[in-house]
């Protein structure tokens, strides 16, 4: 899901903005590897944080634990980038809201999906 959204937003969405900033990599398709690898971990990080706190609460649980992760991982990413790199204001607000709403709906995903073992006797 997260990569999935990563690539509606980046590709598709945002990509005329992205036309004009001059601060990428002239090589940038050879580190692409990098975005994926990231992706796996923090997908991975993300739903054993989920399961180690699952309550059984459903799609509301999923809702809370997104807004959470999400506020928790975007206000300093993307507003730090912001401060340290030419980036218009716009961009970085977009990219706060648009992440936020990539995670949240991650979580509500990892909530409609997620079915814990029994435990056996």
């Amino acid at each position: 899901m997260y990569q999935i959204a990563d690539t509606i937003i980046h590709t598709l969405i945002l990509v005329e903005e992205y036309k004009a900033i001059t601060v990428w990599r002239k090589n940038i398709l050879s580190t692409f590897w990098i975005l994926y690898l990231t992706s796996f971990i923090f997908s991975f990080i993300f739903v054993y944080i989920f399961i180690r706190g699952y309550e059984g609460k459903g799609i509301l649980e999923g809702l809370r634990y997104g807004v959470l992760i999400g506020l928790f991982i975007n206000i300093p990413s993307v507003f730090n980038q912001y401060a340290l790199y030419p980036l218009n204001f716009s961009l970085a607000v977009k990219w706060f809201v648009f992440g936020t709403i990539q995670i949240i709906l991650c979580g509500v995903v990892a909530a409609l999906v997620y079915e814990p073992k029994e435990e056996l006797p």
